[in-house]
């Protein structure tokens, strides 16, 4: 063989290494999906996931791509996550119980991930077991029904002449539950509970008409993942009746309520990115236990107090994990 035959084999051998390590670098080009049920500029869950899977070390475009999909009408989610599936997505992320239910109505086969449950997986359907979830679905829950209680008692530490609190709740399976926690707490503090049924948002402003109507003091809401696209009328109709109000529902007080106490939710869309960065490399989801929060956040703001004619307790506001001001 001539040396200039030499040169030819070995440099095309070198081109076809070059071709097979940039093929194999696109291909490491991973794709997930999220599914939600706000629009990707009202969701700070989705600002959580980006960060926490930028420091794993996924940077998109350049390593990952995240398909962002979404509606606020259940019967159009599955076909959402049709689109997903088409797209070859390695996992999908869910928003809440809604959208995994879709998710696993849609595919047995893609990793699912649902950052935030407000309901009781297992009972749900959705998975064995806390420890084994046993499917394609794992995730983080956030069931606290405790948490309709500690709001009243820091609603309480607001307002200490507080007497009478409208309570507003949707029709889902745990809320039970959470309204026995919240009776029970009203009781011990002396404070009487007027219940209103939400289940869509023209139900807002006949309740707080009918609110207003029983004088009550303030507005807690409890946990429900139908709450959270009702969340910026819930704080504007308190704001113009000018009544406090109380959620655990994320960005609330961003909103314009008062008060927002519960389970990060930020915190669980960061642990959906840790779920995620195991399946795409390898784990099974039948075998990852889903996690429960570690954190609860208190949030304040100060801006919608000054509004309301509400004075926050210095000792209140040393406890936040952010005022808004």
């Amino acid at each position: 063989m001539s040396r200039r035959e030499f040169i030819t084999v070995v440099g095309g051998a070198a081109i076809v290494r070059i071709s097979a390590a940039a093929a194999q670098r696109a291909e490491q080009i991973r794709r997930i999906g999220v599914l939600h049920i706000i629009p990707p500029e009202k969701s700070r869950g989705l600002v959580a996931l980006r960060r926490k899977l930028g420091e794993l070390g996924y940077v998109g475009p350049r390593t990952i791509t995240v398909e962002y999909r979404w509606s606020d009408d259940p019967a159009s989610l599955v076909a959402q996550v049709a689109e997903l599936t088409a797209l070859k997505a390695e996992a999908v992320v869910t928003a809440d119980l809604s959208t995994t239910r879709a998710a696993k109505q849609a595919t047995h086969d893609i990793p699912i991930v649902a950052a935030v449950l407000e309901d009781d997986p297992v009972a749900a359907g959705l998975v064995a077991s806390l420890a084994r979830p046993g499917g394609n679905i794992t995730g983080w829950s956030i069931l606290a029904p405790e948490m309709g209680a500690k709001r009243l008692e820091l609603l309480r530490e607001i307002m200490p002449d507080l007497s009478r609190v409208a309570v507003l709740w949707t029709n889902r399976a745990d809320a039970a539950e959470e309204l026995r926690e919240t009776d029970r707490a009203a009781h011990a503090l002396g404070i009487a509970i007027v219940r209103f049924e939400v289940n869509a948002p023209e139900d807002i402003e006949k309740a707080f008409q009918a609110i207003v109507q029983e004088h009550a003091n303030a507005v807690a809401v409890l946990t429900a993942p139908q709450f959270v696209p009702m969340s910026e009328r819930i704080a504007a109709f308190g704001l113009k009746h000018r009544l406090p109000t109380i959620a655990g529902l994320d960005g609330f007080v961003q909103l314009g309520g008062l008060v927002t106490y519960g389970p990060s939710v930020y915190e669980g869309w960061r642990e959906a990115a840790i779920f995620v960065d195991k399946i795409l490399r390898g784990e099974k989801t039948a075998d990852m236990p889903i996690r429960q929060p570690t954190k609860f956040e208190l949030l304040i703001n100060l801006k919608t107090a000054k509004v309301l004619g509400v004075t926050i307790p210095p000792t209140f506001l040393a406890r936040a994990d952010e005022v808004i001001e």
